[in-house]
């Protein structure tokens, strides 16, 4: 087994965050196959959407191919029209500015906070009200002269961003909030799902999520006419069924009745999972308490947080190695960690974009390092991570006395 940051788990690993399949998932997924009903129509799709939209607090919910997919449609239907612009975090993964690029939109990078690492709504509302011009009829950016439409505000790590204040900002400019909650099921934002706080927000299942269906991605909003349209893009905007016309350019982004069947057994365990994620949050607080340079993942008081990908801040003075060394001494170990994503300002993939300073973004993508948090992860397995993250505190802070 390499030893490589980016090695797989495998026998005597620790892994970082793999799915936990100990429900009704083999039950399910045989009707499927005992019926033949395999493919993007089956009972379990509508019946995957219906919980949902339940556990959420919606009232309507559309399934589809993958998270990618769900924020795609989703800008598409908020009215993202081509080169317009969307107000985005920069922490997060490269997702929310593609599809806002599949859209023919251009992303404009926000900055992180650094209490709780989300998307800082101060840096929104001076962007809006200082960079930007109303003009009775839209938001114009002063830069680019493009319209802004919308805002995304990613709801990274299992952890709600401070949502209120943006929503102030889009009501005052007539913006449309696209919640990504593709990391955050679960998470509640003032006592409110998150989910339910714009007017229409995505979630993905991916493999390495709280609940997966191998892939796999969701639309929720409250708006039925939003709703209505969603589905109708994801199923290839068709408008007679028998005839196969399509009045539009639509998407084949519907969701497969298997994966929504393995999705409506891990929906079940979703309580059980976030207590798991939220146990293995405090035991790694206690431990890292006590260990000098390691900053443990923090909790908002008006969020309630998953801690879907629990993370801590390495300040390499006070610990004696960065983030980085430190990952490799765990893979030594084997430990899988891995570090937070490229700030999006500085992905060539979007060097195009309006150039912007995220330096909080920087800093947290420099100093965090994601820790083995799986639903499933024994109190030896996290004690095990644990006595080599204290051992490596301690050997570096014997070497420089």
């Amino acid at each position: 087994m390499s030893t490589e940051p980016g090695a797989h788990a495998g026998e005597g690993w620790i892994p970082l965050c793999v799915p936990e399949i100990r429900g009704a998932e083999w039950r399910y997924v045989k009707e499927c196959l005992d019926t033949g009903w395999v493919s993007s129509v089956g009972s379990y799709v509508e019946r995957f959407e219906r919980q949902l939209a339940a556990a959420v607090g919606g009232q309507y919910a559309v399934a589809t191919v993958n998270g990618t997919a769900a924020l795609h449609v989703a800008l598409l239907v908020a009215g993202v029209q081509p080169d317009e612009e969307v107000l985005v975090s920069s922490l997060t993964f490269i997702a929310p500015a593609n599809a806002i690029r599949y859209a023919g939109a251009w992303p404009v990078f926000v900055d992180a906070e650094p209490d709780h690492w989300q998307m800082d709504p101060s840096r929104v509302a001076e962007f809006a009200e200082r960079s930007c011009t109303w003009t009775g009829r839209g938001l114009r950016n002063n830069a680019t002269g493009r319209r802004v439409r919308a805002i995304v505000p990613v709801h990274i790590l299992g952890h709600p961003v401070d949502m209120d204040p943006i929503l102030d900002v889009a009501r005052k400019f007539g913006l449309a909030v696209v919640e990504d909650a593709t990391e955050s099921l679960g998470a509640t934002y003032k006592d409110r799902p998150v989910g339910r706080l714009g007017d229409i927000a995505c979630f993905s299942f991916n493999g390495n999520k709280l609940i997966t269906t191998g892939g796999g991605g969701m639309i929720v909003t409250d708006n039925e006419h939003l709703a209505t349209r969603a589905r109708y893009l994801t199923t290839q905007a068709k408008d007679d069924p028998i005839e196969f016309v399509h009045g539009t350019i639509g998407f084949n982004h519907r969701l497969t009745n298997v994966q929504a069947a393995i999705g409506c057994a891990q929906l079940e365990q979703l309580g059980s999972h976030i207590a798991a994620k939220r146990q293995i949050a405090r035991r790694y607080e206690r431990a890292l308490a006590s260990i000098p340079g390691l900053t443990p993942m923090p909790e908002a008081p008006w969020a309630g947080s998953t801690y879907w990908m629990y993370t801590v801040l390495v300040d390499a003075h006070r610990y004696g190695i960065d983030s980085r060394a430190l990952l490799r001494a765990l893979a030594t170990a084997r430990v899988q960690t891995r570090p937070l994503w490229q700030p999006l300002h500085r992905s060539p993939a979007h060097q195009t974009a309006q150039p912007t300073s995220c330096p909080v973004a920087d800093r947290l993508n420099r100093d965090a390092l994601s820790l083995p948090c799986s639903v499933g992860l024994s109190p030896d397995a996290q004690e095990r991570v644990i006595a080599v993250l204290a051992s490596q505190g301690a050997r570096r802070a014997g070497s420089a006395s």
